[in-house]
């Protein structure tokens, strides 16, 4: 199938284009690569696909991999309407999967406008475009913050996730309602994905796992907020991208063709024990800073998995120790 993936020089989207790739899919990648965090990391993350970008691009020029005979890329903005329209009439793809976002909870306090123009009318230009192209199947990133001041353990599907703590999750939880109403109204097959902290390699360096090994091999303090009273669902980048696949290949088939998913580890960890092991391989201690919670932040995530299991069999497979070690070497590699 022929695949749009959106964000493709971030995170999840770099590893989501090399598992496409790799099992004989088309893959066109499109990102800003805006500079919310080092843009050395994008650039890389796009030279290990064979995307190399030199001086100006034209948004409507595709770049193509040196690797892959079946990728290319394209320097988009999502706002940039113009160009996402030439850009669906040229291609015609068969699915998208939407991961491009103006990312982070805290960012959102300091500059809302970031995430309005992004999250809210980037993803309605890419869902009307859908529509329009008779898209198969649109797979978006959403995300764990959506349940906000749920009290309900573990997170499921089903819980009311109407009180969000952060403007981020706040346009998250958008997504999902006009993913829901273009289901519905259009018949476009929709799913959206609730993804629960993602850690690994090539990950983000706003993030506490990069963050904390940073400090913590450069012997710097690290700030454990909540005076570590809070779990995460860490949950490693290729058990992730393995859930991200698997739907995308199987689009909705209900009456109205909408789907949420969570995809975790559906084992939460403590902060404290989370820098244990980062401790352990790197065989330095950590200097801790005990804080109060910070605005936007929750106390626990923890992922009810079991309708991803049930529909798709995903179950992840990845240790936080196996995870840490991974992430690790790569560190040592590619930062230190």
């Amino acid at each position: 199938m022929k695949v749009l993936v959106t964000g493709a020089a971030g995170f999840i989207g770099y590893y989501t284009v090399k598992r496409l790739l790799a099992q004989g899919d088309e893959v066109v990648g499109l990102d800003n690569i805006n500079d919310y965090y080092d843009v050395k990391l994008k650039y890389g993350r796009l030279s290990e696909t064979g995307i190399e970008i030199s001086g100006q691009t034209n948004p409507h020029q595709p770049i193509q991999s040196t690797l892959y005979p079946s990728y290319r890329f394209y320097k988009i903005d999502l706002t940039d309407k113009e160009a996402l329209d030439a850009l669906f009439k040229r291609e015609a793809f068969d699915v998208i999967c939407h991961l491009a976002a103006q990312a982070g909870v805290r960012y959102s306090i300091d500059n809302p406008l970031a995430y309005l123009q992004s999250n809210l009318i980037g993803f309605q230009y890419i869902i009307e475009n859908s529509r329009n192209h008779r898209i198969k199947h649109l797979v978006y990133a959403s995300s764990s913050s959506v349940y906000g001041m749920n009290t309900h353990i573990p997170f499921s599907e089903t819980d009311q996730v109407d009180t969000p703590v952060s403007l981020y999750a706040a346009t998250k939880k958008s997504n999902e309602l006009v993913a829901h109403a273009y289901s519905k109204l259009y018949q476009l097959p929709t799913t959206g994905l609730r993804f629960f902290t993602v850690y690994g390699p090539w990950g983000r360096p706003d993030m506490a796992p990069f963050l904390f090994m940073r400090a913590i091999l450069k012997g710097e303090p690290i700030q454990v907020f909540n005076h570590g009273k809070m779990s995460r669902d860490f949950t490693y980048v290729e058990d992730v991208v393995e859930g991200v696949v698997k739907v995308l290949g199987k689009s909705p088939d209900e009456t109205i063709p909408y789907r949420i998913y969570n995809i975790g580890n559906s084992s939460p960890i403590e902060l404290e024990n989370f820098i244990s092991e980062i401790e352990k391989v790197t065989g330095k201690a950590a200097v801790k800073n005990y804080m109060d919670i910070q605005p936007g932040d929750v106390t626990c995530t923890y992922a009810d998995t079991s309708l991803l299991e049930k529909d798709f069999g995903y179950k992840p497979h990845t240790s936080i120790k196996e995870g840490i070690g991974a992430f690790y070497r790569w560190y040592k590699e590619w930062i230190v």
